[in-house]
């Protein structure tokens, strides 16, 4: 039962039958003395929370007086408490039979009922029944115009399926044991979720865990334990890995350290061992409850889920989310627009890949009736599109939560009970409509390491958007074994750069305009320690044919120059510039000198002394390949520093 639903039944009782919580001395439609005695008691059971007691109780008072309308209700709302809905619609009937004016808002209760069964039809016609007495309350109008929407939009999904076609996962995940909130890595080859496992020493006979499973020869392996210091007697659940493997984000409950119910808390990789989770701090955890985070493939904005405590649990969940400034950390959390929050719930929420496509389930958007899975594409000014409902049978009147979508696009994940499973909630995949996918990614993979020692580092990595000039992702490689994972969203260009204090930083670039994303780039990176004569090829400063005036792409990669010389004051280094052999030799060793002369005129421009600069125009005559193909002409021609002093 969602929490909008415990809501009305709650808010039904207490208003229109005051008996049933405040008072037994109101008059009745029965003046049968016994069928009124087992009506009080079975009030007395209700509000002592005994519904077995109180359904008898009902029961005997129907007996007694087969026209008692308010048993009949409050029978039906016992019910409904008990998750025994045909049985409370039957029981409400009965009432509305004997005297459909007496209580009008049973139709709406009734129409409820209906919607989150999926017996549409009907409970459109119940919600216009209650519609017609004309109701008051505000709560009772909006409740009816959702409903109604919601039956209107369940109506015609009915007769528009998308294909769906949910594959278990096999044992390699599943288990008698529930699984369910998986991540996985850009690369499509670590998968992560929680398992619900029996433990005799906590406190209520089983606790949450991690399990990962990795995949070898294009299947999963058998999931294994995360371990520690990550599991802990305590539960862990929902958990959210970065694109590269390297950053876990997960909910914590009830620890000695939080801010509220549940926190997120994180732990990083180092090597293939992971630190003691920390808690995200104020910003991020509050005195409610956070959970379900997901981080996006930059590493740069923190998606969750926060709850308001109440009386009757967690309420009013809405989609949040934090931005992490370089210098000062995870900023403040704040509350996605309306155009994705709802008055209702909002759980489960996930970003793609692409960083482009969200999803997520509620209640409060025109659905099936309960929570369904949605999906919303950032608009160019940066904002959030109007959701889209993923449509049934993906969505039915169940509830759908926990979806999450392969970096490749065309498989999701969720979480199902569904018969023919291994027992409990299995974790299941099926091919995403193409409408709904995410954009297409790449990615580029590979380790870091000393040029001379090969011993592996850690080092900062920044991607630019070479039209812009603008940073897209910032990550580190691996501190342990100098591994790396960054995601390339396709359709652009890209300078990568990589760099490490004491090293001369290493560029690259790569055009993502009509390639293979079968094939992810594949790139270790050796780092040269500052030393007179290393030279680095600058990858990202572009020309046009036969000129020497810098392209605006060339921005970013002069900035990080004039960013490692600004850092390193005392270097200085000789620009040189290289052509292929097409053309006159003294024609190429005029256009590469005019070319390193450009490179040398902007660094002074931009502040660089003009006393730690030198260049020169090598021509043709230090290629570092054949120039026999396409290819290789265009690795000669080239823009090169050496070190000549520091």
């Amino acid at each position: 039962m969602t929490l909008k639903k415990q809501y009305l039944f709650i808010l039904f009782s207490c208003i229109f039958f005051p008996c049933a919580c405040f008072s037994q001395n109101l008059s009745l439609t029965s003046t049968n003395k016994k069928a009124v005695k087992y009506y009080q008691e079975g009030l007395r059971f209700y509000d002592a929370k005994n519904n077995p007691k109180a359904v008898e109780n009902f029961s005997n008072a129907i007996e007694k007086d087969p026209n008692f309308v308010e048993a009949y209700s409050m029978l039906g709302y016992v019910y409904a408490d008990m998750k025994e809905d045909e049985k409370a619609i039957d029981e409400l009937n009965k009432a509305l039979a004997i005297n459909p004016a007496f209580f009008a808002n049973n139709f709406l209760i009734i129409a409820r009922l209906q919607l989150e069964t999926g017996d549409y039809l009907n409970a459109k016609i119940n919600f216009q029944k209650f519609q017609s007495t004309n109701p008051q309350d505000p709560d009772f109008i909006k409740y009816t115009e959702e409903g109604l929407a919601d039956c209107d939009f369940a109506v015609e999904a009915l007769k528009h399926p998308v294909p769906f076609n949910p594959q278990n996962m096999g044992d390699a995940i599943n288990t008698e044991d529930a699984e369910y909130f998986p991540a996985i890595t850009a690369d499509g080859q670590t998968f992560l979720f929680t398992r619900d496992i029996k433990d005799p020493n906590a406190e209520e006979g089983h606790q949450e865990d991690f399990y990962v499973s990795n995949k070898s020869e294009g299947k999963w392996t058998t999931a294994y334990n995360f371990g520690a210091p990550v599991n802990t007697p305590l539960n862990e659940g929902a958990p959210t890995l970065s694109a590269d493997g390297q950053i876990l984000v997960f909910a914590g409950c009830d620890r000695p350290n939080g801010y509220g119910s549940c926190d997120l808390y994180y732990s990083f990789r180092v090597g293939n061992k992971w630190t003691t989770p920390r808690n995200m701090g104020p910003n991020i955890n509050t005195k409610n409850w956070e959970s379900q985070p997901s981080l996006s493939s930059d590493g740069r904005t923190l998606y969750f889920i926060r709850g308001f405590e109440s009386g009757e649990g967690i309420k009013n969940q809405d989609i949040y989310k934090s931005i992490l400034d370089d210098e000062k950390g995870w900023q403040k959390a704040t509350r996605l627009s309306d155009t994705i929050n709802t008055p209702g719930m909002e759980e489960s929420v996930f970003i793609a890949a692409d960083n482009q496509t969200l999803y997520f389930s509620s209640d409060g958007h025109p659905g099936m009736g309960g929570l369904d899975i949605f999906m919303s594409r950032r608009l160019p000014n940066g904002s959030w599109g109007i959701p889209v409902n993923l449509g049934y049978p993906i969505n039915t009147y169940k509830d759908e939560n926990s979806i999450l979508v392969d970096p490749n696009g065309h498989l999701a994940y969720f979480a199902s009970n569904r018969q023919g499973g291994f027992g409990n909630l299995d974790l299941y995949s099926f091919e995403l409509p193409n409408e709904d996918q995410p954009n297409k990614i790449t990615y580029v993979k590979g380790k870091v390491f000393d040029s001379r020692t090969h011993k592996p580092l850690d080092a900062d990595f920044e991607l630019i958007d070479l039209a812009s000039a603008k940073s897209v992702v910032e990550s580190q490689s691996n501190v342990g074994d100098g591994s790396f994972l960054v995601c390339l969203p396709l359709n652009k260009d890209y300078a990568l750069h990589v760099s490490r204090k004491g090293y001369l930083f290493y560029s690259d670039n790569f055009s993502l305009k009509n390639v293979d994303i079968s094939k992810p780039f594949t790139l270790d990176i050796p780092l040269q320690p500052i030393d007179t004569g290393e030279v680095v090829q600058l990858k990202n400063i572009f020309f046009e044919t036969n000129k020497y005036d810098l392209k605006e792409e060339s921005r970013a990669e002069l900035g990080k120059l004039i960013t490692f010389l600004n850092t390193n004051p005392n270097l200085k280094i000789e620009l040189s510039g290289h052509t292929d052999n097409v053309g006159k030799a003294k024609d190429n060793l005029i256009l590469s000198n005019n070319r390193a002369k450009s490179v040398y005129d902007y660094l002074i421009q931009h502040g660089i002394s003009e006393s730690r600069l030198t260049y020169r125009g090598y021509g043709d005559t230090r290629p570092i390949t054949t120039n026999d193909t396409p290819e290789n002409r265009a690795r000669n021609r080239r823009t090169e520093f050496k070190v000549t002093g520091f």
